[in-house]
């Protein structure tokens, strides 16, 4: 792990731009149980209540940058080419393990939906009732068993608290007798993550935003006894009394005062996060508070179990700078890249390693975009923590509130605004 404060000033330097850029207690293992809007749902206020209002911002990185390809990879190399429609604030997608023929789209709004290949929509394999999904709530992601027909969802209930859920999924894709796995109190209505994915280990990982409000005010996601601002790991197999069951290898399940649960800590609003299915390394994309947005990798060891332990700085850090002087993260890792506030965006809603072979120049590249701007850009999967990586300006869409990738490794792109789902595609 390379630490920040010696290497923040420096960075800051080197950085190239993108493109053109109260209180709640922890949950708890159970089988029942204002804005600074920033996330991907809904885009930040621009008139300071979320921070400091940074909105500086240069004009796009069109450069070129090669990685193992000999076809370099370009600015509008590809576009996104629509391949189903009609839905209501799309969020997320996913695929059920070894059927590629149907994929599944997540709308905010609380339904899930099958798509055909030929991009036929099918009717809700899922309607939640009592959920609150305004701004930054609602059904927020999904995530498929990769062994048993089981399904995922992470989703705000009517009391705005976070709920993880598991569903039996038919034959036909229905999915039915919801089980809470984990319920987890947030004190206000934003910054709630909303990922869930299952890693190259087979376990549940959950993404967990700070909380909300702004500039973390109850400084949970450096506090080891709060699951807020964290990446979780669980199994979700029912333990005793609970609706799960906490790995023995997790970091901090000897730390007295520490939850169990905790797989990483630092994070602001880990909208999304994925595993390259090559290497197993964990791509974070951390929306940030009101002036830089960034982009966080931990690599897989020998043995796996990217993430780890890993501290990536929040909120200590806002990207590489410095932000809550009361906090200390000295041996927090570095982003790999960061853009800030202005004509780039200003909520990031990243993103996927391109494994496909449609376009393979961008094989072993880091693909994500920003919600407010529409860019999306590619980024060599090489970087490293602290070296200011720049990205490539590949294409641009509207509101784009996911970049996922296929089983095939092909790469999708969600349009919050128009309802679409849009596969990357050569221009």
């Amino acid at each position: 792990m390379r630490g920040r404060a010696a290497l923040a000033l420096t960075l800051t330097a080197l950085l190239v731009p993108a493109a053109c850029t109260d209180d709640g207690s922890d949950g708890t293992p159970t089988a029942s149980s204002t804005d600074g809007g920033d996330t991907t749902p809904e885009p930040p206020s621009t008139d300071g209540t979320d921070g400091t209002g940074g909105t500086g911002g240069t004009g796009a990185s069109t450069s070129t940058v090669e990685v193992t390809s000999t076809v370099p990879v370009t600015a509008g190399m590809v576009a996104p080419q629509v391949v189903a429609s009609g839905f209501e604030r799309p969020v997320d997608l996913a695929w059920r393990a070894g059927d590629d023929t149907t994929m599944y789209v997540a709308s905010q709004a609380g339904a899930v939906y099958p798509v055909a290949t030929d991009g036929t929509v099918g009717l809700p394999v899922l309607e939640l009732g009592r959920i609150t999904n305004e701004g930054e709530q609602g059904l927020l992601g999904l995530a498929f068993h990769p062994t048993e027909p089981l399904a995922y969802v992470n989703y705000t209930d009517a009391d705005g608290h976070t709920v993880v859920a598991e569903y039996q999924v038919a034959d036909d894709g229905t999915f039915t007798d919801e089980r809470v796995v984990i319920t987890i109190p947030q004190p206000y209505g934003n910054h709630n993550g909303g990922d869930v994915a299952f890693g190259p280990d087979g376990f549940l990982y959950i993404g967990m935003g700070d909380g909300g409000a702004a500039n973390d005010p109850n400084r949970r996601a450096l506090d080891l006894g709060d699951l807020l601002g964290k990446i979780l790991r669980i199994d979700p197999t029912p333990s005793g009394g609970a609706g799960y069951t906490v790995p023995a290898d997790n970091p901090y399940v000897d730390t007295a005062g520490a939850r169990p649960e905790i797989w990483a800590i630092g994070v602001r609003n880990p909208w999304r996060f994925s595993f390259d299915p090559d290497t197993g390394d964990l791509w974070v994309a951390d929306v940030g508070q009101a002036e830089w947005e960034e982009v966080n990798v931990a690599r897989a060891t020998d043995g796996g179990n990217a993430g780890r332990g890993v501290n990536f700085g929040w909120s200590a850090w806002e990207g590489t700078h410095r932000f809550n002087d009361d906090q200390t993260a000295d041996d927090s890792l570095l982003p790999v890249h960061e853009y800030p506030h202005g004509d780039a965006g200003c909520s990031i809603s990243g993103g996927a390693v391109y494994r496909g072979s449609t376009v393979p120049s961008l094989r072993g590249w880091y693909l994500f975009s920003d919600f407010c701007s529409g860019f999306v850009w590619a980024l060599p999967a090489s970087s490293e923590p602290g070296s200011a990586a720049a990205a490539v300006e590949l294409t641009r869409a509207v509101a784009v509130s996911a970049v996922v990738a296929g089983p095939d490794g092909e790469v999708y792109v969600l349009s919050h605004a128009e309802g679409t789902v849009a596969r990357l595609a050569p221009a």
